[in-house]
């Protein structure tokens, strides 16, 4: 099995947080932005990370390929085992993916600065989404989900995208601790992502 996921891209660490909760046994290749990686080229028409290769098998999308780890290693479950549950945290992340990840991905992918707006919509977004940590101790409630492995992620960037949390937003600052803390977390880290937060 091969990941292909860039240095910083959010999806792609979302993807590695899976492989390490579920402990899979997987090869990761490194692509950069302004690399061309001919044989991602040919797996991905997009020619974008992440990009999953599991024998015959090509997938690409961090909520395809995550998903699929969900299913493949059934343990531990990161989706909620009920419909109501598994069509709750589909609709958590796509709101994710749409509101913040995807705008802040493509700075990360462009090396550019967050603009105005968008840092403004995202520092609004993470103040208010707070008090939900007040009752919580996961995105989804009491329980670890695909959901926090693409929180969480956005939270370590934080610095780079120079953004910072006011006292007020303490019940999210002490989830990314706590998230932070979590061995998985630290092992799905690569040395480029380590120096977000090396100081």
């Amino acid at each position: 099995m091969k990941l292909y996921t860039g240095p910083l891209c959010i999806n792609g660490h979302a993807c590695r947080i899976v492989l390490h909760e579920k402990d899979i046994d997987c090869e990761l290749f490194y692509v950069t932005p302004d690399q061309v990686h001919e044989e991602l080229a040919e797996l991905n028409p997009y020619g974008e990370t992440p990009t999953l290769v599991d024998r015959d098998l090509v997938l690409y999308d961090s909520v395809v390929i995550n998903e699929y780890f969900d299913e493949r290693f059934p343990h531990p479950p990161l989706l909620p085992i009920d419909p109501i549950g598994r069509a709750q945290a589909r609709l958590m992340i796509s709101r994710l993916q749409r509101d913040w990840l995807e705008p802040v991905q493509q700075c990360v992918r462009g090396r550019a600065k967050l603009d105005k707006k968008t840092s403004k919509f995202l520092w609004d977004g993470l103040l208010a989404m707070s008090a939900h940590f007040a009752d919580h101790k996961y995105v989804l409630g009491d329980e670890f989900s695909l959901a926090d492995c693409y929180l969480a992620p956005l939270l370590w960037r934080l610095p780079m995208l120079r953004i910072e949390l006011p006292r007020q937003a303490l019940k999210l600052i002490e989830y990314g601790d706590r998230m932070f803390a979590k061995s998985t977390f630290g092992t799905s880290l690569n040395e480029v992502e380590r120096e977000i937060r090396a100081a």
